[in-house]
């Protein structure tokens, strides 16, 4: 009798605090300038004079915070997503956070934390198998760019951009935190035509591993989003 009169306040109690929640969408797409883009679109860099096909964008999306005021009001628990602009699900977080919070900041981190590499290779959205994890002793790829220029003097004219990195000096996280206009459906773009204005394709196409270089693309990739 006393087993079934725990069980039944328990799910009462988690019933009431559903009750208390809401859910937020936070959603993040993929844009070229002005223009949304599907992976292998090709999309004319009219300002470079190139065409580009995008055919990977994938980062890592962690520690989800919002702020009131600059101050912390909310923050995820165990919070490790894994953004692939190929699959629509899994750039759409369903997020509970109490029914009267106020906000007006989302921010969040661009890639995986020291400490979590540290721990080696994991589950979920962090199991190697996602393609994300290079090895112990370089940890996790926090942002995966690839597609091809005609820039590119490369076979097949092809570019890519694995950044990730979490040992000093190359630690290549990234803060990302940004006002938001709706507080019920966020919505974070990356325009890949902005951060490639930062890149000379010609000369600069291929990084794949922890360095000086990958840490100064992660800061200008981290300045290519935007929210509303």
């Amino acid at each position: 009798m006393r087993s079934k009169l725990f069980i039944w306040l328990y799910l009462f109690v988690g019933f009431a605090v559903a009750q208390q929640n809401k859910n937020i969408e936070l959603k993040f797409s993929s844009s070229f300038g002005a223009d949304a883009i599907s992976l292998n679109d090709i999309a004319n860099f009219v300002s470079r004079k190139d065409s580009i096909e995008i055919s990977a964008i994938r980062f890592y999306c962690s520690n989800i915070q919002f702020l009131k005021a600059g101050k912390i009001v909310w923050e995820e628990k165990s919070s490790y997503h894994l953004i692939d602009i190929a699959i629509e699900n899994s750039c759409k977080l369903n997020l509970s956070v109490p029914q009267n919070l106020n906000y007006d900041e989302v921010k969040f981190n661009l890639g995986i934390d020291s400490l979590t590499n540290e721990l080696g290779a994991m589950g979920g959205d962090l199991d190697p198998t996602k393609g994300m994890y290079w090895a112990w002793n370089s940890g996790y790829i926090n942002f995966k760019l690839e597609g091809k220029s005609s820039k590119c003097k490369t076979r097949n004219n092809e570019f890519q951009f694995h950044i990730g990195g979490y040992s000093f000096p190359n630690n290549a996280l990234q803060v990302i935190k940004l006002p938001i206009s709706s507080p019920e459906k966020i919505s974070v773009n990356i325009d890949i035509a902005k951060f490639l204005l930062s890149i000379n394709l010609a000369e600069e196409n291929h990084i794949m591993s922890p360095s000086a270089k990958a840490l100064v693309m992660a800061q200008n990739i981290a300045k290519s989003f935007s929210a509303k």
